[in-house]
Parts: structure tokens; sequence; C-alpha cells
């Protein structure tokens, strides 16, 4: 049966920044290095990855609106749960209980930068910059 032709995709665009954060602990705050990235052949989703002194890097990965509506009022729930802080900060609480880490970072930096993954990729049109072909083949079998 033939398929159907399949409208191309737009060139992949992809936003990269450093951020640093702080992991709160016990005792006082730990800075650490982080790159927040963008692509939007995974349009929903900003990956924070925590730079971490001789450990192999920590991915984690959170919907773009999520990260938003949590620089702005308190949001999530089990093991991602994101807030602003009164100190115009936004903290992130990534993990289960009892094994969670608690980060903090600038509010007005995260919000800017996932402002920005909107203008790469409007609300609305994301599955538009999806490759679905490897999904599909494999459905196919």
């Amino acid at each position: 049966m033939p398929q159907p032709p399949v409208a191309p995709l737009p060139s992949p665009r992809v936003l990269t920044r450093a951020m640093p954060m702080e992991l709160l602990t016990a005792d006082l705050p730990v800075r650490i290095e982080t790159t927040v990235r963008y692509t939007s052949r995974d349009p929903h989703t900003l990956s924070i990855v925590f730079h971490l002194p001789g450990a192999d890097p920590v991915v984690w990965r959170l919907d773009r609106e999520m990260v938003l509506v949590g620089c702005l009022t308190a949001t999530g729930e089990g093991e991602v749960q994101l807030g602003p802080a009164p100190d115009g900060k936004v903290i992130l609480r990534l993990g289960p209980a009892g094994h969670r880490a608690t980060v903090r970072c600038e509010q007005d930096a995260l919000a800017r930068l996932v402002r920005e993954t909107f203008v790469l990729v409007p609300q609305g049109t994301e599955e538009g910059h999806i490759d679905w072909q490897p999904l599909l083949a494999t459905l196919r079998g």
C-alpha cells in the first residue's frame, strides 16, 4: 500500500544555556554547574544537565510548560515539583521522596529561557517538529 507523502520537517532548532544552580543541603547551598538544553525535535521538553564533580552528569527532562508555570506558582507532584521562592529564585524538587534533591536557580533566567523556546517552537505547533518516521517504522515491524 503506498504511503502518503510526508511533509518535510523544519530544520532542527537547538537552544543551550549554562545556568548555575544551587543544591540545597542541610548545611549550606552547594553551587552546581548545569546546562539547560532545548531541541525542537523534542519540543515539549527541557533537559537540565547537572554537571556533578567526579560523577557522570545527571539529566532531568521536564515539560517546558510546567517549568514556565513553576516560575510563577507552585506546580507538580511526585518526582517533579517546582515553585517560586520569595527571594526571586525558583525551587526545583527532583526525585522520589527520601531521595529528593532540592535545587534553586534564578527565576528570571529560567523563565526567559523557557520563553525563548516558545519563540523557536510556538505552542500548538510542537507536533510539526517531531520526526515520527522512526516510531512508525518500528510499529510496521
